[in-house]
């Protein structure tokens, strides 16, 4: 019988505290509050999408800027995701998913490698300078992806292949990953062992 795969964090700063429970064999649920609404969303949706129980409890100085509170948010995530990956015994290893939101399109890839690394292409010019829901900009979601790989050891390539409106792009691209995640994540009963040559992920 497989151990669960879940993990418990919590990190403190000057800048922010972070509360965060995750169970990679869940079913999506979640209880987000990271005092950032449009973070909220996006991280009830990554738990959604890719059948991961979600718990986030994060306070910070958001009356300076978002930025602290989200990106130490996504430290948090990428370590507990490592944690709770364990040796990566029987894992699929890797997921790809394109996902549409209206006029929005966005393709994920995810190795879950060891080896982190993130390729961020295709939001369109003065994405990154949009306030998406007066708290959330645009130029958060790469650091969101960036604190993820680099602290959960994934290879990650994600790809806007177009869109309009930033919240949908923003929202393509986190359930693009979700969905990526949820297959590299996946136990295979055809896998035997780490899925590597190397012996070792």
């Amino acid at each position: 019988m497989t151990a669960p795969r879940i993990a418990s964090r919590r990190r403190s700063t000057s800048e922010s505290t972070i509360e965060l429970e995750l169970n990679l064999d869940g079913t999506g649920q979640s209880s987000i509050d990271t005092s950032v609404p449009f973070f909220d969303h996006m991280l009830t949706a990554f738990a959604k999408h890719s059948l991961t129980d979600l718990t986030v409890k994060a306070t910070g100085d958001t009356h300076i800027d978002a930025h602290h509170t989200v990106e130490d948010t996504a430290i948090v995530l990428g370590q507990a995701i490592r944690e709770a990956l364990g040796d990566k015994a029987g894992i699929s290893r890797y997921g790809d998913a394109l996902v549409p939101l209206d006029e929005a399109l966005a393709q994920a890839v995810v190795d879950i490698s060891g080896r982190p690394f993130l390729v961020h292409t295709g939001e369109p010019a003065g994405f990154e300078f949009h306030l998406i829901g007066g708290h959330f900009t645009g130029s958060l979601v790469r650091h969101v992806f960036e604190a993820i790989t680099l602290n959960a050891g994934l290879t990650v390539h994600v790809n806007v292949k177009g869109g309009r409106d930033p919240h949908h792009i923003a929202e393509a691209e986190f359930k693009a990953f979700a969905r990526a995640f949820r297959q590299a994540k996946a136990l295979d009963p055809l896998v035997a062992g780490i899925p590597s040559t190397k012996g070792a992920l």
